[in-house]
């Protein structure tokens, strides 16, 4: 390492530390020395709760829920991978206050278990703080949020505080126990700052792991626009040609591909097609035949969306489906 980078590498370690000024002395203690530090403790985290119980939120899935919270005033949302199981997912947000919110999910780091997603609605919604300095040590105190179980507004999110007792290059262990539900919910240094994201949950205090927040941010712009990172084990790749649409057709013998059959409860009848309806553009290729439409559908994965163009009753009209699996 030449003079000028150990000098500039130096200065950013000392500029991070610097601009801990908030950090706890009780953190540097190896157990609280009695109720004075505990007080300190308590005091911290009873003015950082509010703020993060509000921005953290319950993201429901056909499979079941786990949790999330908001790290911009806009909607975004940080979350796990294996909650989200895929890039362009619908998913139902619920907030703090009981408000459903529709989103999507963005991109995701299938390795490292770090995903995003996005509130639909336009709106200023409540969020924290995200700890882009990566200031917070082994044996710091933290205290992670989830809505365990699913959502109860009555209960609120639930918090449990403990420590950081291991620190490794993609994940952390804390002893704040977490179960089912709590996973993509967020972990909190004292002063209220997101330091991690839940990943593995279980009973045991050794199942307790988060990812850090340096692992969203090496991937940040990237997971923001929707790509689909790693071949897993938290997130697994839709396979082409395992999309769904549930429609039967036929050629009209003018060029023109007319729907015979719609399938109950398919993705086609969710989207609106009817039966007799012409199908005339998928993602903006014209369809001119019915073997032309099953073979670009043959290269569409599970959850893959679709921009269909249709004529309905003599109006064309366009139709947003996502594609269910076979």
């Amino acid at each position: 390492m030449n003079t000028s980078v150990a000098i500039l590498w130096l200065g950013l370690v000392i500029g991070a530390y610097s601009q801990d000024s908030n950090r706890l002395s009780i953190n540097d203690k190896k157990v609280p020395a009695g109720s004075e530090d505990m007080r300190a403790i308590e005091a911290a985290l009873k003015s950082t709760l509010p703020t993060a119980r509000n921005a953290t939120v319950c993201l429901e899935l056909d499979q079941g829920s786990g949790s999330g919270v908001i790290i911009s005033e806009d909607g975004l949302i940080l979350t796990a991978a294996h909650v989200t199981g895929g890039v362009g997912k619908e998913i139902t947000a619920i907030l703090a206050d009981g408000r459903k919110i529709k989103c999507e999910s963005l991109g995701l780091d299938s390795e490292t278990d770090c995903a995003m997603v996005r509130l639909s609605e336009k709106g200023s919604y409540p969020f924290v703080e995200v700890d882009r300095a990566d200031l917070t040590k082994l044996g710091d105190w933290v205290f992670s949020l989830g809505h365990s179980g699913g959502y109860d507004k009555e209960r609120g999110a639930g918090v449990r505080l403990g420590r950081l007792v291991k620190i490794a290059d993609s994940t952390w262990q804390s002893d704040c126990t977490l179960i089912g539900g709590d996973s993509g919910g967020p972990l909190f240094d004292v002063r209220g700052r997101l330091v991690g994201i839940h990943s593995r949950v279980g009973a045991n205090l050794q199942q307790n792991m988060h990812v850090p927040m340096r692992e969203f941010l090496r991937h940040w712009d990237e997971m923001l626009t929707g790509e689909f990172i790693g071949e897993g084990p938290f997130a697994k790749k839709a396979k082409k040609g395992s999309g769904f649409l549930g429609v039967a057709t036929e050629d009209t013998g003018e060029g023109k591909v007319q729907v015979t059959k719609v399938g109950r409860e398919s993705p086609a009848e969710a989207a609106g097609i009817k039966e007799g309806d012409i199908i005339l553009k998928i993602n903006g290729s014209e369809i001119s035949s019915k073997e032309l439409m099953q073979t670009m559908l043959k290269e569409k994965a599970a959850d893959e969306k679709l921009v269909i163009i249709i004529l309905h009753n003599g109006k064309e009209k366009e139709i947003k489906v996502q594609l269910g699996e076979k």
